[in-house]
């Protein structure tokens, strides 16, 4: 069995996961450790690096935190640059940093779109061709795209999002395409909706004590009938990281409790 099980072991290899203070990318990077990774992480401010490494100690984990902007070229092939000479080589590399603008296409700037693609879709381009050299010298590489339900669905008011990551999840392809020759897997996971602190007031019970509508229809439109938590994201995301999905490229794993399966419950 053990022998089995070191498929899964991500021991001696240098993780980088964008954006991992907190939330979905957080879980992700703490799996990843409690695997025998060694995490790197980066955010947009000191402050924020400093609480990420601070939760992570918390954990009983070590981590090498950046300040940098994925959507800065020259930013990331330095950071890039300094993890190597500092950590080693980038093994595994989770785009997972990103925004959301929740504003009626009409009403949205192009200024505003652009933002939105810059972070969530540029970005992922940016840091994956800063770490693929390395990775073609290595021999090996996992790259793993944080997609969304907003990959392969529409909503109101996520224009710029649901573009950028439908984009993401076809460049996830094309870096399969490009790069799988040279034994890199790129693969994304599309998360399903996520209890964090910043969906919790969706999921706030009203004061006629009834469910807010947003969880009732989120909860209507999964076949789990419930909200998925953090950490389911971690097994998935262990697997693609692994030597266990040396087979698995150009793959987007939904982890997302079957709404994509589900056409929705019939209105009574």
């Amino acid at each position: 069995m053990d022998s089995f099980s070191n498929v899964f072991s991500l021991e001696g290899k240098v993780a980088l996961v964008t954006g991992a203070s907190y939330g979905i990318g957080f879980a992700i990077a703490s799996a990843y450790a409690k695997a025998g990774a060694t995490i790197v992480f980066n955010d947009i401010k000191q402050e924020l690096v400093d609480k990420g490494i601070a939760a992570y100690k918390e954990l009983g984990i070590d981590t090498h935190g950046y300040v940098c902007d994925v959507t800065d070229e020259a930013a990331v092939d330095a950071m890039v640059a300094q993890i190597e000479k500092e950590v080693g080589v980038i093994d595994i590399l989770v785009n997972n940093a990103g925004i959301i603008k929740r504003i009626p296409m009409t009403e949205m700037t192009a200024e505003q779109f652009r933002q939105v693609i810059d972070v969530d879709l540029n970005a992922p381009f940016i840091v994956s061709k800063a770490v693929i050299p390395s990775m073609i010298k290595k021999g090996h590489g996992k790259i793993i795209n944080i997609c969304s339900m907003m990959s392969e669905l529409g909503r109101e008011t996520v224009s710029a999002y649901a573009a950028a990551k439908g984009g993401l999840k076809m460049l996830t392809k094309n870096i399969c395409s490009e790069y799988g020759q040279y034994n890199i897997q790129c693969n994304g996971i599309g998360p399903g909706y996520i209890e964090t602190p910043q969906t919790a007031p969706l999921r706030e019970v009203q004061p006629d004590g009834s469910r807010h509508p947003f969880d009732q229809f989120i909860c209507a439109k999964t076949p789990a009938n419930r909200w998925l938590k953090p950490e389911e994201l971690q097994g998935p995301a262990v697997f693609l990281a692994s030597d266990a999905s040396d087979a698995v490229n150009g793959h987007i794993l939904y982890v997302d409790g079957g709404i994509l399966a589900y056409i929705g419950k019939q209105p009574q």
